[in-house]
C-alpha cells in the first residue's frame, strides 16, 4: 500500500454525529496517531477503516481504490485490540498462526512465516508456551505477532498499551515503535496518552468531538498547538489570557509579552501558552536575557520528578504557573518571593 485516503468521512450512532467531515492521508511506512479523549470518535474511525462499521458518507481510498464496500477479510488490514483477543485454549504459535492458516498457505511456508513474527518481536523460543503462562508484555507481543503474521498492508492498532503498567508500557513503546519501523508497515495506532503518542508517531491527530483539531508532527504540536483544546489535552496548564497592543506586544497579567506574529492583531484577544520548561531563576540582582521577560513570583507547591522539580507558583496580580526547573537549583523559601526569566521562545500565540 503506498497511500490510504479518507475523504469527507461522516458517522453517525443512535442520533450521535460521531465523526464529523474526517480527511486523512497516510503515506506509505507512516505512523500515525490518533489521540483524543474517550468517545471523540478515534476507535469509531478506527473501525470503520477495517470495515467493521459503515460509514453514512464519505470514501476510503486505497492507492486510489474505493474500498469503503469492500468486506473487511478483503482488505488485509491486520487489527490489534487492546485486550489482545488471544485464544486462550491455544499455545503462542497456534495464536500466530490462525490467520495464516485461513489463506491456504502451505504448512512450511505457515511456519516459516511464524517462525520470523515470533523472533521479529522477540518470542523466538517461546511458540509451544501456553498464552495463560504468559506476562503482559509477552501477551503483548503474541498479538502484535499475530496481527502481522498475515502480512498487512496496513496496521490498525486500538489502544495497544491500555491494560499494562507504566513501566512496562514504556519499554514496550520504543521496541513496537523499532519493529514497526524496520519492517516499514504503514500504521495507525489509537491511544488517549499524548507521552506514548509522542514515543511512536511520525504524525499525530488530535481528534475531539468527533472532529480533527490538528494533524502534526510529535515537536511541531508540543512547540505550537493549534487552539486551547489541543493544548490542555496535551497538558498544559499555563495558558494566559491576554489583549494585543497597538505595538504588537501582548497584555497579560505577567505583564507586556512582545511575542513574534501579533502585530498585526491590535485590540484582538489572544491567549498565550508558557510551556513549562520556559523558565530559569534570575539570581536577585539579574536581568533577564535578551529573549526573555521577568516576573517575580511565589512558590505554592513543590513535586520532586527526579530529574526535576515541578512548582506551583503564583504572581504578584495572582496568576498560577506550572514550572518545570532542574532539579539541583536552589530554591528559596517557601514564604520568599523568586525572580524568574520566562523564555519567549518556550511561548506560543493561541486563539482566545
Amino acid at each position: 500500500m503506498n497511500e490510504l485516503k479518507i475523504q469527507n468521512l461522516v458517522k453517525t450512532i443512535e442520533a450521535d454525529l460521531v465523526l464529523q467531515n474526517i480527511n486523512l492521508r497516510l503515506q506509505r511506512s507512516e505512523i500515525l496517531c490518533l489521540l483524543g479523549p474517550s468517545g471523540c470518535g478515534k476507535t469509531t474511525l478506527l473501525r470503520l477503516i477495517c470495515g467493521l462499521e459503515t460509514p453514512d458518507s464519505g470514501r476510503i481510498l486505497v492507492d486510489g481504490r474505493d474500498i469503503t464496500g469492500v468486506d473487511p477479510h478483503r482488505r488485509n488490514f491486520g487489527m490489534m485490540f487492546q485486550e489482545f483477543a488471544l485464544f486462550p485454549h491455544k499455545n503462542v504459535y497456534e495464536n500466530v498462526v490462525f490467520g495464516l492458516r485461513v489463506t491456504n498457505r502451505e504448512k512450511q511456508a505457515i511456519r516459516k512465516r511464524a517462525e520470523e513474527v515470533l523472533s521479529l518481536v522477540g518470542l523466538a523460543d517461546m511458540g509451544q508456551r501456553n498464552v495463560n503462562e504468559l506476562s503482559g508484555g509477552e501477551r503483548q507481543r503474541v498479538a502484535l505477532a499475530r496481527s502481522l503474521a498475515p502480512q498487512p498492508r496496513l496496521l490498525l492498532l486500538d489502544e495497544p498499551m491500555g491494560s499494562l503498567d507504566r513501566v512496562l508500557r514504556e519499554r514496550l513503546l520504543r521496541d513496537l515503535q523499532l519493529i514497526l519501523k524496520q519492517i516499514r508497515i504503514t500504521t495507525i495506532f489509537v491511544t488517549h496518552d499524548h507521552n506514548e503518542a509522542f514515543a511512536v508517531a511520525d504524525r499525530i491527530a488530535v481528534f475531539n468531538a468527533g472532529r480533527i483539531e490538528q494533524i502534526d508532527g510529535p515537536e511541531n504540536l508540543y512547540k505550537k498547538p493549534a487552539n486551547r483544546f489541543v493544548a490542555s489535552f496535551l497538558g498544559f496548564q499555563n495558558l494566559i489570557e491576554g489583549l494585543v497592543q497597538a505595538d504588537g506586544a501582548i497584555q497579560t497579567a505577567l505583564g507586556s509579552i512582545p511575542l513574534p506574529g501579533a502585530a498585526s492583531d491590535a485590540g484582538k484577544a489572544v491567549t498565550v501558552l508558557i510551556r513549562p520548561e520556559a523558565a530559569r531563576v534570575l539570581e536577585p540582582a539579574e536581568s533577564c536575557a535578551a529573549g526573555e521577560v521577568a516576573v517575580t513570583v511565589h512558590i505554592t507547591d513543590i513535586r520532586f520528578q527526579g530529574v526535576e522539580f515541578r512548582l506551583t507558583v503564583r504572581t504578584e496580580t495572582g496568576a498560577c504557573l506550572v514550572i518545570n526547573l532542574p532539579n539541583d537549583v536552589r530554591l528559596p523559601q517557601p514564604d520568599q518571593p523568586i525572580r524568574l526569566g520566562l523564555r519567549l521562545s518556550a511561548m506560543s500565540l493561541l486563539e482566545a
